[in-house]
């Protein structure tokens, strides 16, 4: 029997990156879609290398964007995927109020572009859309599949956008689509402008007498954050039930980005408060004040259940900073990852 084919847009972001592994340990044919640019951004999936001119190479990346509706229905028809997980967007909440249009654009339109090069096509294919928990706002916690939107920011219009043109596909045309609504999930591969991940770096270099200070907006913001491997584990669990339906996926707890830093900075031995200090240049200008993720539809249905805690998430991250240099991109050591090209095969390009 061939193995399953996949699509993964937004391959080389966390999500992405733990997503390709997870199908590959499965047998899964991976592909994923990058953007072209000047610079090299496969740093978290370098590990996965594998020379598309060896037999049996089983991830494929081919240059493509959100924005060009007919590279993306050419990529379909030449792929012809089982599985399409739809995770690329700009997805940083504060950027999203400085390149509204654009993160209208990437983030909402993008989904519809694939949407209807998927209808168009006729590819019997499953789609999976990363909704954000951003969408419910300050919509009273917990926040489970019944509860209204009331999005805070323009990234989180744009979800609640394509998390309905999702519906909508589905309802319309049958396609097989899924959303997966996901509190936050970090992980050692979060993004370094993340406040996570921005808190475990300070820690660490701070920790090694490389930083002194380090500045945040709002500390009293509360999320449900989770541990990324085991939420693309979810993602793939939707994709496997016959009945397409959306469900949220989380931790059911709340922390405050305040408690975030204490526990980061004590696991690394330090006091915050002589460390960190306010910078207003970091809050929202509508701010998100508590999401709690109510997961109990995705432990019914799914199976699925999150082990990690934010404690020991904490300790993960902190961890995984003294363990690299300030330098280092996440994930193991590894050769270069094939840049692709035509959608006829992929291209190796040489070593950085």
């Amino acid at each position: 029997m061939p193995p399953k084919v996949a699509l993964i847009t937004g391959i080389t972001g966390q999500d992405g990156s733990y997503l390709a592994e997870l199908l590959l340990s499965k047998g899964y044919l991976v592909h994923g879609l990058i953007r072209r640019s000047s610079s090299f951004s496969t740093g978290r999936i370098d590990h996965l290398y594998q020379d598309p001119h060896e037999p049996g190479a089983r991830l494929r990346l081919h240059y493509g964007d959100l924005a060009d509706g007919s590279r993306i229905s050419t990529l379909l028809e030449a792929i012809q995927p089982d599985e399409v997980y739809h995770l690329a967007a700009q997805s940083h909440v504060r950027v999203s109020f400085d390149e509204p249009e654009f993160t209208g654009s990437t983030t909402g339109l993008g989904t519809t572009r694939l949407l209807e090069a998927i209808r168009m096509t006729g590819l019997p294919c499953r789609f999976y859309q990363a909704s954000s928990s951003e969408m419910y706002g300050i919509s009273p916690a917990p926040q489970s599949e019944t509860t209204p939107f009331h999005p805070r920011s323009p990234y989180a219009c744009a979800k609640v956008y394509a998390y309905w043109i999702t519906r909508n596909y589905r309802e319309a045309y049958g396609i097989h689509a899924v959303n997966g609504i996901l509190f936050n999930h970090e992980s050692p591969r979060r993004g370094e402008t993340f406040v996570t991940r921005k808190i475990a770096i300070a820690a660490a270099r701070i920790a090694r007498g490389e930083q002194k200070e380090l500045h945040l907006g709002n500390l009293e913001a509360r999320r449900d954050w989770g541990y990324a491997p085991e939420y693309v584990d979810a993602m793939w669990r939707m994709l496997q039930r016959d009945e397409p339906d959306d469900y949220v996926v989380a931790t059911g707890t709340s922390y405050s980005v305040h408690d975030f830093l204490t526990m980061s900075f004590a696991h690394a031995g330090l006091d915050w408060e002589r460390h960190v200090r306010f910078d207003e240049r970091y809050l929202r200008p509508a701010e998100v004040p508590d999401l709690i993720g109510d997961a109990s539809k995705a432990e019914r249905l799914l199976g699925w259940r999150a082990s990690v805690r934010p404690p020991e998430l904490a300790r993960i991250m902190v961890d995984a900073e003294l363990g690299r240099s300030t330098s280092a991109v996440p994930g193991p050591a590894a050769p270069t990852v094939a840049a692709a090209l035509p959608s006829t095969g992929v291209v190796p390009v040489p070593p950085r």
